[in-house]
């Protein structure tokens, strides 16, 4: 979509002129690292909403409680392909080009020729040991090789077939690609785990990308969890099958309620996924105890996020993602370490655009020009530092996907959810009031409040390397509500 007239090009100025004397990066000022160089393991699951982390007891006890949880932790969108490519490369969607799951818009193909310069090949470069376990990107590797590894990894064990299943699949281990069958022990879930304990119990410094394959559909569990969770029901948020839709686009308000059939079959989904999710929990308990035997654990960060969210019956959807809603863009983040608060919550908006650059900061690495994202270790060090007051994310709707919704563009600030879709629709929630975002106020909002939203949306949606650490700090956004300015609910810690 064009910058909107006038107000988005003076914006547009306003923000290149900040540009030379501002450069937010990110970057820690004044506050000394810890000794050492750390190791750090990314672990990235698939599909897992921001539910209640409690149903896993070493997910909730030995990261949780032993960390600081990011309380509004994004994606730059809501599938899984664009939103790994953003992680790997720090970079918003229409900048990196991988707008889907599969060719030729996106998918392996699409984002192999920009793998000579990824967070594998920074953390490489800067000496650090590197790992990839588990999922990479959608149709890897097809046009290439099944023994095919990407520059940057010293470890590489990633499915090449059968990528969903968790039995019968083939891995491609360093170049060789080996068989699993069905057996209890091939569980990909326990194979990835005792793989990553090894791989953390060698010299270091090192950097492990651990990235199980739940809960996402089918939701194939060990057969040790079968028995879990029976008789649980999906959350029945606020939204759940919603009553009212008639202010919203299109392509959501014709769609009918939930039958009973259909909030069954949520239910049963919930279950599967809550299951299947006990197996990366045992990964968890294990890679901490693989790191406590190896005297490694006290100098190492843990990452503990998603790819995207998911939703299960909100706003009468049923079970999937790549909607503009906070079930299938907020997703949980959780990091323990060196100098991390335990039991904190941290309430800045954050992406996985930021994440490269942060692992980046920990150890040394080069980062270049063109990344996007900001890092986040002024904010696990408890420094006091400039920071965003906005973020991107972007939709880009797939023929293949007839159940998603149209192309679209999502500024999300502290306060509000402003949408924009291809076909000219719009959405806007004031989550201080609605955060359940059950009443879209596009049409009653003031000009001069959709104006604003809009031209900043606009400036995301065209921003590269630093400029975008400029827009999306440009501030006051959040001072006027819909009909005036309004002081937000008390908040609880």
């Amino acid at each position: 979509m064009p910058l909107p007239k006038g107000s988005g090009r003076r914006w547009l100025a306003l923000a290149l002129a900040l540009v030379a004397c501002l450069a937010l990066t990110g970057a820690a000022r004044g506050v000394p690292d810890p000794p050492g160089r750390p190791n750090i393991v990314l672990i990235l699951t698939d599909d897992l909403d921001t539910s209640d982390l409690q149903h896993f007891p070493n997910i909730a006890n030995l990261l949780v409680r032993q960390g600081a949880s990011f309380s509004r932790f994004f994606v730059t969108n809501p599938w899984c392909c664009p939103s790994r490519s953003s992680l790997l490369r720090s970079q918003y969607v229409h900048s990196h080009h991988v707008e889907s799951n599969r060719a030729p818009t996106g998918g392996f193909p699409r984002f192999r020729g920009m793998e000579g310069s990824t967070v594998g090949t920074w953390m490489h470069d800067a000496g650090y040991r590197t790992g990839l376990m588990g999922k990479y990107l959608n149709q890897y590797p097809k046009g290439a090789p099944r023994t095919y590894v990407p520059p940057g990894w010293d470890e590489w064990d990633v499915p090449v077939t059968r990528l969903y299943q968790e039995y019968g699949y083939a891995l491609n281990e360093n170049g060789a690609v080996r068989q699993y069958g069905h057996a209890p022990g091939d569980y990909l879930e326990d194979v990835l785990g005792a793989k990553a304990g090894q791989f953390v119990s060698g010299p270091g410094p090192f950097f492990l990308y651990l990235a199980p394959i739940a809960p996402h559909l089918p939701a194939h569990y060990a057969p040790r969890h079968a028995d879990a969770f029976s008789g649980e029901r999906a959350p029945r948020t606020a939204s759940f099958d919603q009553a009212d839709l008639s202010a919203e686009p299109r392509w959501l308000r014709e769609r009918p309620p939930l039958s009973a059939r259909e909030t069954a079959r949520i239910d049963r989904v919930h279950q599967d996924r809550l299951r299947a999710m006990l197996g990366v929990d045992d990964m968890v308990g294990a890679l901490v105890s693989a790191l406590a035997r190896a005297g490694r654990l006290d100098d190492t960060y843990i990452f503990f996020t998603s790819d995207n969210g998911f939703h299960l019956g909100q706003h009468r959807l049923r079970p999937g993602k790549t909607t503009p809603f906070e079930e299938d863009i907020r997703v949980p983040m959780v990091v323990r370490g060196p100098g991390v608060a335990p039991g904190a919550t941290l309430t800045p908006l954050a992406s996985t655009v930021d994440l490269a650059p942060t692992f980046a900061e920990l150890g040394g690495a080069a980062v270049p020009w063109w990344a996007e994202g900001r890092s986040l270790v002024p904010l696990l060090r408890g420094a006091d530092v400039p920071w965003r007051d906005a973020l991107l994310v972007e939709f880009s709707h797939a023929a293949y996907s007839p159940f998603s919704p149209p192309s679209y563009a999502v500024l999300r600030t502290g306060r509000y959810a402003y949408v924009q879709y291809a076909t000219g629709e719009r959405q806007l929630y004031d989550l201080w009031f609605d955060p359940a975002e059950m009443h879209n106020l596009a049409s009653a909002a003031g000009p001069g409040l959709l104006a604003q939203l809009s031209a900043r949306l606009a400036l995301l949606r065209i921003c590269t390397g630093m400029g975008c650490r400029i827009v999306d700090g440009l501030g006051g956004l959040d001072a006027f509500g819909v009909e005036g300015p309004r002081a937000p609910p008390p908040r609880t810690r």
